[in-house]
């Protein structure tokens, strides 16, 4: 039997290190993003820059539906918590679609384009053009939103039939998000 007879200091320096490494290797996306190149498709128009970005870990939910006939999933809503560089959290991202900064600074989107990176395994990059806005903090200025660097989301590929319509199902995913402003000439 392996003996770890470590002293408490000791003890609360291995668990502030390994808390690090933690947040280090959870967040390391968000950090990164700046180095991705954005496909032209979804670039925001000239004269819009970055003014925050963030990396979301949540579900996208979908739900059983009846379409011409055929039975599908289809996407209701999104359901993640949005966190800065250091690992904070700083908001959520839900039905509307909303994005809420700190103290309820929120925008509304809508999808403008979409351009499939990893097909069959991540759900599309978006650009988004923002709608309205509540607030008057950092995201009063945003026009437009990406949606990068995605992992998982995809709707489930069985599972919705008769037996199950009006069904819901959560499926986890994570993907960065960069918000941008119109730039100001001064």
């Amino acid at each position: 039997m392996l003996n770890l007879d470590i002293p408490a200091k000791n003890l609360q320096q291995v668990k502030f290190m390994f808390k690090k490494l933690l947040h280090l290797w959870f967040f390391l996306p968000a950090m990164v993003c700046a180095d991705v190149s954005i496909p032209e498709q979804i670039k925001p128009p000239i004269g819009n820059s970055p003014v925050l970005t963030v990396y979301a870990k949540g579900d996208q939910i979908y739900q059983c539906s009846l379409v011409k006939g055929v039975y599908s999933w289809q996407i209701q809503a999104p359901d993640a918590t949005l966190f800065d560089a250091q690992g904070e959290v700083v908001g959520k991202h839900y039905s509307g679609p909303i994005w809420e900064y700190k103290k309820g600074d929120q925008v509304v989107g809508r999808i403008v384009n979409k351009v499939d990176v990893a097909t069959g395994s991540a759900i599309t990059w978006l650009l988004v053009e923002v709608v309205s806005h509540k607030g008057n903090g950092l995201f009063s200025d945003v026009t437009f939103i990406n949606r990068i660097n995605t992992h998982g989301g995809l709707p489930p590929l069985r599972g919705c039939d008769s037996n199950h319509l009006g069904g819901e199902k959560r499926v986890a995913y994570s993907a960065d998000y960069i918000f941008y402003a119109k730039r100001h000439s001064g």
